[in-house]
């Protein structure tokens, strides 16, 4: 493939309706289930197998997206079953309902191992109350106390909230796989940042490439840094991965994206997520000149004031820029007065 820079164009102006799906490629539907959020839905692929489907992805586990799934069933994908569900990676709204169609439709589960594995356990994670370590996080990323004050009375979400017991069992993929569903061959290349082992699928047979939320169209994933692994550099995995995809795209591939609307103009987008956070990174370093926690960061990283449902998922990412700075040696890190982590250029600040 050439790579050859063009364009970014959107094939369909619209999404198919509730219950309903659009055709995007021979025996390729496209179905989107809603999402009770600021990013209000999750694309799902159906790919025809013949004596029934392979799915991309599931939505969150609730009585209304199965219900919008029974509509699916009985009118798009024709009464025939799901004999498969192809997770691209952990996050609840592309693995919600995977162990529900596994218990009750008989579905094979394909996914990364990480995957999986992060998944099942964080269906039995359920707590009441933060633990500690989150709280102490949020501390020293310098949370805003009135939002901090607020989470601490909140109970905190969890994963079984909106994910389907999963059963044992699921099949495997991995970096440099070749997986057949849907008539077609697909290479599976993995990508990191948003999600650890975040599966894409690139098809040998057509110009049909599944993205999930690794190869989104005018949106950024989040790349979020927590209380699980406080020092993660999910920036520097996300920019590694962007790179690695370059030779392998095309600008007529059709792009299959967890969210928004698919796409051709693969090297371009692919340039443009790069750009992107490198000129975020920038502007931070030029922020850094005085001392900053996370939470006074979001000005140069996102242009904007942030606030409500989106300051959680900010400050993760404003903490996931900062640990890329300081594992790249360009700024220093050490603990304020009120035990937050404070960064600032190295130029500025000395060792």
């Amino acid at each position: 493939m050439d790579g050859t820079p063009s364009a970014i164009r959107y094939p369909w102006s619209e999404p198919p309706a509730e219950g309903e799906a659009i055709e995007v490629a021979p025996g390729v539907l496209w179905l989107r289930l809603p999402l009770p959020m600021k990013l209000d839905h999750v694309n799902i692929f159906a790919l025809d197998d013949g004596d029934g489907w392979t799915i991309v992805d599931t939505g969150f586990c609730s009585k209304s997206s199965k219900a919008i799934w029974q509509k699916c069933l009985d009118g798009p994908l024709g009464g025939r079953p799901v004999n498969r569900v192809v997770v691209t990676h952990h996050h609840p709204d592309h693995v919600g309902l995977a162990g529900w169609f596994q218990s009750e439709h008989g579905a094979e589960l394909m996914t990364t191992r990480t995957a999986w594995l992060m998944a099942r356990m964080k269906v039995f994670e359920v707590e009441e109350h933060h633990t500690e370590e989150t709280l102490a996080f949020w501390r020293g990323a310098g949370m805003d106390p009135a939002v901090y004050q607020g989470r601490v009375s909140e109970r905190p979400f969890n994963f079984a909230d909106v994910v389907a017991p999963m059963p044992l069992g699921f099949t495997r993929v991995k970096q440099g796989d070749v997986v057949h569903f849907g008539g077609r061959d697909w290479d599976v290349r993995i990508g990191h940042g948003h999600a650890p082992e975040h599966a894409t699928f690139w098809s040998r047979d057509d110009n049909l490439v599944l993205g999930g939320d690794q190869l989104l169209p005018s949106i950024s994933p989040n790349l979020g840094v927590y209380a699980t692994e406080p020092d993660a550099d999910p920036v520097g995995e996300w920019l590694d991965s962007c790179e690695g995809f370059i030779p392998f795209a095309d600008g007529e591939q059709l792009v299959l994206p967890g969210h928004k609307l698919p796409y051709t103009g693969l090297p371009t987008r692919l340039n443009q997520l790069i750009t992107n956070h490198h000129s975020a990174l920038t502007r931070l370093l030029k922020h850094l000149e005085t001392p900053q926690s996370a939470g006074s960061c979001f000005m140069p990283l996102f242009k904007r004031e942030i606030s409500g449902g989106e300051y959680g998922l900010a400050l993760v990412e404003s903490i996931g820029h900062l640990n890329h700075l300081y594992h790249l040696g360009r700024v220093n890190r050490w603990r304020g007065e009120n035990d937050e982590w404070l960064f600032q250029v190295k130029e500025v600040a000395g060792d």
